[in-house]
């Protein structure tokens, strides 16, 4: 139903030192609708003015409520997308959430007149998402850029170990959030504030007997308000692990229930009453060191073998080589070496295991190591979530050195990872003396360095070779391309340098799971003349096209997962029809506290031209109080390679 209301009805409150908007309250003001940018980030589609939420227990169906309410300012056409609302409720077969008291409603402005559109029931969508989820969707009606919409409504769960979390921070900015939460005695919960963002208020009070149970059985309440004001958008950009990780928020962990009868259940239990279950647990601890059908798959003889590296890495190269991982992350699960054996393709736990228990039977010290993936968010330390953790790995020590092992993967070599797998730590089981936590991170610098050997004859035409070694994480993908299907791998250099002539290519490397990947190119081209200078470009082969960093500012760390360095050296050698009147300027600059460093140098010396350029990132995880100087840090870069020049003169 649409119609009409007067400037008179939508009485503006006190303008606020920072902003026009009113971010007080879902009341829609004058300067809400009239305002339309936002000064603080003009780069922001939508904006939300204001969001509240109360959680509860219902005094009278000891459910749990949630009452929502929410006001946005939609900027333009490209925040439209705010205005479709949609909440996931869950069923587990017996007991479902629900959702009630859907008020939703824009607000414009037509003709110098306030015009309000608010939602019918007809428009409000139920469907089913998958086996324990339906979605509630709507989308509010009359929406132009410029509009002010406000929605609420009301959630009711049975299930109160899934109190319900706050997320004070979005994809568009937010100038107002707040929470309040009614939490009783019975309930005991782990309560954890995720993000970089400040709360602006945190208070809690106690409320004496705010729950009944019933024959004067009466339970205390911890009533807690939390505010967040001015929080900047999240963007997601290069660099970074899933955004659940940094997304500002408050997250619920049921620890202990209590009965009004006085009974207790614990819920969080510690690590070591984990770790006894793990060790009884069919789908892990008995699969772990399972010996049977073990003895058949490798020549026994390896027994023998004295150097206990070299078993491990033909243990290690026989599991990569003969089966093949699934793509499913499940380790709780349906698991079973058992089959794996069988059908030589298998999850991630059952490839792991087994490379465990073969490691076992063959005398090497082994421990398998619980983690979470970069894309599935970091597992709270505080107390053990297990349905954090989707990935398994092995802790082989050999010789007093500990590896960190995965045959999943074709292109790893012996103790490096898949990139999916540094996600800073892990739970190493160790069912003895108890689980720890340990550093998931490369110990070796996975390094990128060309060598040019160029010439240039008396017609401007350079030619000669570069020779390219990639290690570590910078060899994998151009691995994986290369035995994957070479005339592609090569048809890429080829469309990507469209200036140049490739006349050989070679790759020595022969191994898919070699630290090292090698590769040589004979080339040529012509270069730039104008009048009788030419100008040379010495970076063929660039590290940085483009600079990743490009917000004003970041609030999540710089996580590039592994310490890496980049190395370029050119020789050019030129006629006697040449001479050499410019070369790139000498630059020396690092990263505050030497977390980076950047040389360039350059020499002329007789008919040879020499360029040295190397890039270190000695750090893999940097803070975002660093986001700025490595933003300049790769501005430089970027500029050296793009801008960078010999100026060679015809005599």
């Amino acid at each position: 139903m649409k119609h009409l209301l007067t400037f008179a009805c939508l009485i503006s409150l006190n303008v606020f030192s920072q902003s026009p908007f009113n971010s007080e309250s879902t009341a829609v003001t004058r300067a809400d609708l009239t305002t339309n940018v936002f000064e603080k980030d003009s780069t922001a589609n939508a904006v939300v003015l204001y969001e509240l939420g109360k959680s509860y227990v219902d005094k009278k169906s000891f459910k749990l409520k949630t009452e929502i309410n929410k006001k946005v300012k939609i900027l333009n056409r490209n925040g439209f997308n705010q205005s479709t609302i949609i909440e996931y409720l869950y069923d587990n077969g017996q007991r479902r959430e629900t959702i009630s008291n859907i008020i939703a409603t824009t607000y414009n402005i037509e003709h110098n007149n306030v015009t309000t559109t608010s939602i019918n029931k007809n428009e409000i969508f139920e469907e089913k998402y998958n086996n324990n989820y339906t979605i509630v969707k709507f989308t509010l009606p009359n929406i132009k850029e410029g509009s002010v919409i406000t929605y609420s409504y009301t959630l009711e769960s049975p299930f109160m170990y899934k109190y319900k979390e706050w997320r004070f921070q979005d994809e568009i900015p937010v100038l107002h959030s707040e929470y309040h939460t009614s939490i009783p005695a019975l309930w005991d919960y782990n309560i954890k504030l995720v993000g970089f963002q400040k709360l602006a208020v945190n208070d809690a009070k106690i409320q004496r007997n705010c729950l009944e149970g019933g024959n004067g059985a009466y339970a205390d309440c911890t009533n807690s308000i939390y505010v967040m004001k001015n929080i900047p958008a999240f963007r997601e950009e290069d660099y970074m692990t899933t955004k659940d990780n940094y997304l500002s928020r408050i997250e619920y962990e049921l620890k202990v229930f209590k009965n009004f009868n006085g009974n207790v259940e614990n819920l969080t239990k510690s690590w070591k009453t984990t770790d006894s279950e793990f060790k009884t647990d069919p789908e892990l601890g008995r699969q772990l060191g399972k010996s049977g059908m073990l003895k058949e798959l490798i020549d026994h003889s390896l027994k023998n073998e004295p150097n206990a590296l070299k078993k491990a890495e033909t243990i290690f190269n026989y599991v990569q080589t003969n089966y093949t991982w699934n793509g499913k992350y499940e380790i709780f699960k349906d698991v079973s070496v058992k089959n794996l054996i069988k059908n030589k393709s298998g999850k991630v736990s059952e490839i792991n295991i087994l490379l465990h228990n073969l490691l076992e039977e063959y005398d090497i010290k082994v421990k398998p190591v619980l983690l979470s993936t970069r894309q599935n968010g970091l597992p709270t330390q505080l107390f053990p979530v297990i349905s954090e953790f989707n990935y398994l790995i092995v802790q082989a020590t050999i010789n007093s050195k500990t590896y960190l092992l995965d045959a999943t993967d074709k292109y790893v070599s012996f103790g490096e990872l898949p990139f999916r797998c540094l996600n800073q730590y892990g739970r190493l089981l160790d069912f003895d003396d108890g689980s720890s936590w340990i550093d998931i991170a490369p110990d070796k610098v996975s390094v990128v360095h060309h060598k040019a050997e160029l010439s240039l004859d008396d017609n401007s035409l350079i030619s000669g070779t570069i020779d390219s070694k990639s290690t570590g994480y910078h060899a994998m993908p151009l691995k994986e391309s290369f035995f994957g299907n070479p005339k592609a791998h090569l048809d890429h250099y080829e469309n990507k340098f469209t200036n140049i002539n490739f006349l050989d290519y070679n790759v020595s490397t022969t191994d898919h799971s070699s630290f090292d990947f090698d590769e040589s190119f004979k080339i040529e081209y012509q270069t730039e003349q104008v009048s009788n200078n030419l100008y040379i470009n010495p970076f063929i082969f660039k590290f940085f096209t483009e600079n990743p960093f490009k917000l004003q500012e970041r609030s999540y760390p710089i996580d590039f997962g592994f310490k890496d360095t980049f190395a370029y050296n050119m020789k050019i050698i030129h006629s006697d029809a040449f001479e050499a009147v410019e070369i790139p300027k000498e630059e020396m600059f690092s990263l505050p506290n030497n977390k980076g460093t950047v040389t360039l140098s350059s020499k002329a010396q007789g008919n040879e031209i020499m360029v040295y350029f190397k890039i270190s990132f000695n750090d893999a995880l940097f803070d975002p109080t660093y986001y700025n100087a490595l933003k300049i840090y790769l501005g430089k870069i970027v500029d050296i390679q793009k801008n960078a020049l010999i100026v060679l003169k015809k005599k």
